[in-house]
């Protein structure tokens, strides 16, 4: 007998081994699709196919060296490859950079103490540090938008810059603190503001946008989006690295990876669905933007079933720095509305959302801040990266066969 094509409310639950209300959040992800059911019923029918994917890439999930060696592939869906690194992991909804839980490193660390430790292991600094160097920016073409400057610098840093290029022991810290400063100088001359290279880098950051109020809750965000194990922007930064490029240009390749609507650009959405929130209500917004896009911006993560611990941490930084700001209002809603209607929770790019919407910036600043932030774990990346081999996965051929082969 033929397996169904669709299951079920109830089959596919026990399938997943999830209550409903969870169901509902993948289709509304468009994780598994969905049909009416029998005439004169309420009652919907789940896509048979999408509900055994998703059984298979959370095993995945929970073993993913088994999944890798069951199932013999080398194609990159979620989960895949699984490359050895001693930077960051997510064990049981804890974001852990070498050891240190993010969360707990977030109340008080400055980002040149994270950087250090994701660099080298070593929280408390490294002689390459403090992030201060002399650079020449003159070279630089003017942008148009802060993202755009950022690449220019990079491109300029990769071509022209001789420390960019320098091999001797030792130099590939003093490189990453170049870089790591070149992309906040970039941002203060954007604004035409001359660079502040002794002062602490969410100092910098909150004295470009002209809210020295925000320094700490700026800080706050920058740590907690230092790093995120193997996400794509970070690997590409390490495949880049891996061919013996400089930082410069492996930072540049994943900036360029950021830039897509399912990684860094995802806050765009939820700061979208922050608007609609404001003009109308939460539900109406919710609904709006899964019809819109086939799921919700700023809910749910895949590493976190139980919720993302750093859109919580941040957004409950914000409650309590702006408690009576509209956006923060808004977001706040937003989630215990999602709550009920589907069970999700919020996720970082929703806390990102409201604090941007918070500092008056406009909403293509969510990637900015991003970047800046995730700069840290991109230079982490491609220096652990840059001490192996070539990163050169294979492809799985399933195309047609030889013209002319038996």
């Amino acid at each position: 007998m033929a397996p169904p094509a669709s299951l079920s409310t109830a089959q596919a639950c026990a399938a997943l081994g999830v209550k409903p209300a969870t169901l509902y959040a993948y289709v509304s992800r468009g994780l598994i699709r969905s049909e009416p059911g029998p005439a004169g019923t309420r009652a919907r029918r789940y896509h048979a196919g999408d509900v055994a994917a998703l059984v298979e890439r959370q095993a995945g999930r929970r073993d993913p060296q088994a999944a890798v060696q069951g199932a013999v592939q080398a194609s990159l869906n979620w989960g895949q490859p699984v490359l050895d690194s001693v930077l960051t992991t997510v064990q049981g909804g804890t974001l852990i950079y070498r050891g240190h839980a993010a969360l707990q490193l977030a109340e008080a660390a400055t980002v040149e103490e994270v950087a250090a430790l994701l660099w080298t292991g070593d929280l408390g600094g490294h002689p390459a540090l403090p992030l201060r160097a002399r650079l020449n920016l003159g070279g630089q073409p003017r942008a148009a938008r802060p993202l755009e400057a950022l690449g220019y610098a990079l491109t300029h840093a990769g071509a022209h810059d001789p420390a960019a290029h320098d091999t001797r022991p030792g130099a590939r810290l003093r490189q990453a603190a170049r870089t790591l400063n070149l992309l906040y100088a970039t941002l203060e001359r954007h604004v035409c503001l001359p660079p502040a290279p002794d002062l602490p880098l969410h100092l910098r950051l909150a004295r470009a946008w002209g809210r020295p109020d925000s320094a700490d809750v700026l800080r706050r965000a920058l740590v907690l989006l230092a790093d995120h194990e193997l996400n794509v922007s970070a690997f590409a930064a390490r495949v880049t690295a891996s061919s013996g490029a400089g930082l410069p240009h492996s930072v540049l390749a994943a900036l360029c990876a950021l830039q897509g609507p399912r990684h860094g650009l995802a806050a765009l959405n939820a700061h979208a669905l922050l608007l609609g929130a404001l003009r109308g209500t939460p539900r109406a917004a919710l609904h709006e933007a899964a019809r819109q896009l086939g799921q919700v911006p700023g809910f749910g993560h895949a590493l976190y079933p139980a919720g993302d611990p750093r859109g919580t941490a941040l957004l409950a930084a914000l409650a309590q720095t702006w408690p009576g700001a509209p956006g923060v209002q808004a977001a706040l809603a937003l989630g215990a509305a999602a709550q009920e209607e589907t069970g999700e929770h919020p996720n970082v790019d929703l806390a990102l959302a409201a604090l941007i919407h918070v500092l008056g910036r406009d909403p293509e600043d969510t990637a900015t801040l991003f970047a800046l932030g995730r700069a840290v774990g991109w230079l982490a990346h491609a220096l652990e990266a840059g001490q192996g081999g070539l990163l050169r996965p294979r492809a799985r051929y399933v195309g047609p066969p030889l013209a002319g082969s038996i």
